[in-house]
């Protein structure tokens, strides 16, 4: 078997790699095993931090030749992959910086001398990655747990095997030990396999519901701990007393990064009826005036999909969309030519029975829905299976207060967008999985937190 690169631009294929036979997978699993053994002691904390300020140099050294390669292996515009590759270096280097204070004994106050926790690192951990943040996604995982001084076993996504070696290579040249860090080249059919074996110690995947319910099945069968991170089909709402210009201008943004593929992108467009109006015309207008092409031109801002089915998937959505009622206010059509591209889309009048409604749309398409008052607009944005990230644009305090704490979502942005950030954890709720990545809170979901008390 074998996986291939493909330039979702041009359809053209970059390489083409021979996946890992069971065996190949048996020898690295016991290389992380022997390897986690040395490098676990809290003696080595000092190396482990200071491979990962090198991490961060060989990122920034080779800039260009990795936001080349994530660009050219999934489409991503160039900018994008530029800034992307500067995110993982600053998590290399925050956990650098504070893993020791993330590490440190936990005390607790128990009128016993000596009574605290032990935060100690539990293993080789399984990453199932995805291939919209090629980069980061992994980095978030690894940076944390490689400087608690677990191992990590990376299956990525097979649309981007480029993208995988170069993080094993970059590790590698950062002066990790051999077996620190290792990628995997297999299909899912294979994962479970890894999960099941008992040198593995806990798994963590971000990607579909499909793919999250799977692994977590696998993982509970061998009781084995797992950090979920999801789909999200976000809300993004505005209120009246919003800056309107600024809540515009943010909303494209958040719609179109990464081509509108993340899981954490502004979806559903919740607006005010006393705002809708104006709203709609100047977010229709900024929609409209993207400019979509090859994304290794900086003054694209909206490249191919990842994958010419995803980009057919999508359009079959808004079609159906279509269908049930909605109205189509900007593109809804695939252009024609090579590549996997989409036209920014606007959908409005959206029914309940309807893929906009209920589904996430993964791409350059917004769904606007017009809400009467502030108690439409959470029901609305919780009329969702999904609970990732939310927005919700207001400067009215007791409105804030409300958006706080009752959207179902485990990130709301006021005035802002959904953005993870290494200093603060991230993660969803409902469908969109379990457990926190980044901060302290990331660091700890796979350490074992003993319990030390002295008689």
């Amino acid at each position: 078997m074998s996986m291939k690169s493909i330039n979702p631009a041009t359809g053209e294929t970059l390489q083409e790699f021979a996946t890992h036979s069971s065996g190949d997978v048996e020898k690295a699993i016991g290389k992380a095993a022997a390897a986690f053994e040395n490098f676990r002691p809290r003696a080595r904390l000092k190396e482990r931090t200071g491979w990962l300020r090198k991490a961060a140099d060989v990122l920034e050294r080779d800039k260009a030749k990795w936001a080349k390669m994530m660009t050219l292996e999934m489409g991503k515009p160039i900018a994008q992959s530029e800034g992307e590759v500067e995110k993982c270096a600053g998590a290399c280097r925050h956990y650098a910086d504070h893993a020791e204070t993330y590490l440190a004994n936990t005390h607790a106050d128990t009128g016993r001398a000596g009574a605290y926790v032990r935060w100690l690192p539990i293993g080789p951990v399984l990453a199932v990655m995805p291939w919209n943040f090629p980069f980061w996604q992994v980095f978030r995982f690894a940076a944390p747990a490689l400087a608690a001084g677990n191992v990590g076993l990376l299956k990525h996504a097979s649309n981007v095997p480029q993208c995988a070696l170069a993080i094993e290579e970059i590790f590698r040249e950062a002066g990790f030990p051999d077996g620190a860090f290792q990628t995997l080249l297999i299909p899912s059919s294979m994962v479970g396999a890894v999960i099941e074996d008992a040198r593995v110690r806990a798994a963590t995947l971000t990607g579909s519901e499909g793919a999250g319910s799977q692994v977590a099945a696998e993982a509970g069968k061998q009781l084995k701990k797992t950090v979920l991170e999801l789909g999200g089909s976000d809300p993004f709402i505005v209120m009246p007393s919003a800056d309107l210009e600024k809540a515009v201008e943010t909303a494209v943004k958040a719609r179109i990064q990464n081509t509108g593929q993340s899981c954490i992108a502004a979806k559903r467009f919740i607006v005010h009826a006393d705002v809708h109006q104006p709203f709609l015309e100047k977010f229709n207008a900024a929609m409209s005036a993207l400019k979509v092409g090859d994304p290794m031109d900086r003054s694209v801002q909206v490249g191919p999909l990842a994958t010419v089915k995803i980009r057919d998937e999508l359009a079959a959505q808004v079609d159906g969309t279509v269908k049930a009622g909605a109205e189509c206010v900007v593109g809804g059509k695939t252009p024609a030519g090579k590549g996997a591209f989409y036209e920014p889309t606007v959908l409005t009048k959206i029914p309940e029975k309807s893929p906009a409604y209920s589904d996430e749309l993964f791409g350059p398409v917004a769904s606007v829905f017009r809400v009467r008052d502030i108690d439409a607009a959470i029901k609305l944005a919780n009329a969702t299976r999904f609970g990732l990230g939310s927005a919700a644009w207001t400067n009215d305090a007791a409105e804030e207060a409300r958006f706080v704490d009752e959207i179902d979502a485990g990130f709301t942005a006021i005035n802002g967008m959904t953005a993870s950030d290494s200093r603060l954890p991230f993660g969803g709720v409902k469908a969109s999985g379990y457990g926190r990545e980044l901060s302290d809170l990331g660091m700890h979901e796979f350490l074992n937190a003993k319990t030390v008390a002295k008689g």
